[in-house]
């Protein structure tokens, strides 16, 4: 919670391009795809689910 005010910020001022706080479901939908193996020739790989946040800019 002590950081709750800053993201609030953050989204509200369009650095979150999704626009909202994530929700389990999101992080759901991205390990169900993994446990499915769609990508087999996919190594290392890290996959972000945070609504666009690490993006610098665009």
């Amino acid at each position: 919670m002590p950081v709750k005010d800053k993201y609030d910020a953050f989204i509200a001022d369009g650095l979150v391009p999704e626009g909202r706080w994530g929700e389990p479901d999101d992080v759901a939908q991205v390990a169900s795809m993994l446990a499915l193996n769609p990508m087999p020739y996919t190594v290392g790989q890290i996959f972000d689910v945070d609504g666009g946040l690490h993006f610098h800019s665009f």
